[in-house]
């Protein structure tokens, strides 16, 4: 029997930890949990906003509808080979708990993604991605159920649309579905080891290890995001707030006249991909603090609230950062946080 609640702190529901309230809330641990929710009069007649674990999620005021969240769990084989192995994971299923279950069963291929907070629903409509892995390179399928019909619908990774920080759910199909499971094809031998993206290699030779492996991988990944990136139970946070903006290269090129040092990763169509933090950084953003919000000395990339912020005062603060490398770069920020305004 599901629980329909009012006046819902969504509080400790956000990593951010903003003080916001909803009109109504309910916590889903079944795709029958959730069938039984769309009957209600609650659900019918209100807007509604899907949470996972609330770590891309930044409140500017109270919602005004229904916030529900999902908490269903379990993680289960669907087939497996000499060299693969795929699962079927729920999607309220923590992600990095995730990461370290398949770490200790010797699976490759998220092994780059460790300590990315959030829910494993929440992957695929970001389209999580970190130290040259995207969660785009395993998922097989996702299987959701439709916020209006109650159907059941399962779709490829090429349905999905994929591209950085970016999927299908993130537009087209935008609360039109709830993830209810994601299934991944990971490696059981002959891994694919990635080491080339931020400081894996150098964390590795610190550790002596000359011959990486995914617990090794993942462990330096840990490691490094630990030291750059606040814990949201000590400052609350989003982690990246900003994605990594692709430029045209003739753009990037004139840019480089008169800041030699700017660096740049690999894109696509003739684009060049500059890191957001090395701009928010030349911007003079790093480390300052603003009453109760600030940017992180570690990590310009990361918006943090120092103790009672108000979701406005960190969008705010937001807005001035795009528009100060605006008009540095000429380079336009977009956020990774869903913003409800």
């Amino acid at each position: 029997m599901i629980n329909i609640e009012e006046n819902k702190n969504l509080k400790p529901l956000n990593t951010f930890g903003i003080a916001a309230s909803a009109r109504y809330f309910c916590s889903i641990s079944s795709v029958d949990e959730l069938i039984e929710l769309q009957q209600s009069v609650i659900y019918k007649t209100h807007k509604r906003l899907l949470l996972g674990g609330g770590s891309n999620v930044l409140f500017c005021k109270d919602f005004d509808g229904l916030v529900v969240q999902c908490n269903l769990k379990g993680i289960h084989l669907v087939r497996e080979s000499d060299e693969h192995v795929t699962i079927q994971v729920a999607s309220g299923e923590v992600w990095h708990h995730l990461v370290m279950h398949c770490v200790k069963n010797n699976w490759g291929g998220i092994e780059n993604l460790s300590l990315i907070p959030g829910s494993t629903g929440a992957a695929p409509i970001q389209n999580i991605g970190a130290y040259g892995v995207e969660v785009k390179d395993v998922i097989d399928t996702v299987q959701c159920i439709d916020l209006l019909s109650g159907d059941e619908h399962v779709f490829s990774n090429q349905q999905c649309k994929f591209g950085y920080r970016e999927s299908v759910f993130k537009h087209e199909w935008k609360e039109k579905f709830f993830i209810s499971s994601v299934t991944l094809t990971l490696t059981k031998k002959n891994h694919r080891i990635n080491t080339q993206y931020g400081a894996i290699a150098d964390t590795l030779r610190q550790m002596n290890v000359s011959i990486p492996t995914i617990q090794a991988v993942s462990d330096a990944v840990i490691s490094i995001r630990r030291s750059k990136l606040p814990d949201p139970s000590v400052i609350g946070n989003a982690g990246s707030f900003f994605k990594n903006p692709s430029i045209m290269l003739d753009h990037y090129q004139s840019l480089q006249k008169n800041n030699p040092t700017i660096p740049n990763y690999p894109s696509v169509n003739q684009e060049v991909k500059v890191p957001a933090g090395w701009l928010i950084e030349q911007c003079g953003w790093k480390g300052k603090k603003f009453g109760e919000v600030g940017v992180h000395a570690q990590q310009a990339l990361v918006l943090v609230n120092y103790g009672n912020a108000k979701g406005e005062e960190i969008f705010s603060l937001a807005c001035s950062i795009i528009e100060s490398v605006k008009e540095k770069f000429g380079i336009i920020l977009t956020p990774e946080v869903n913003i409800i305004a």
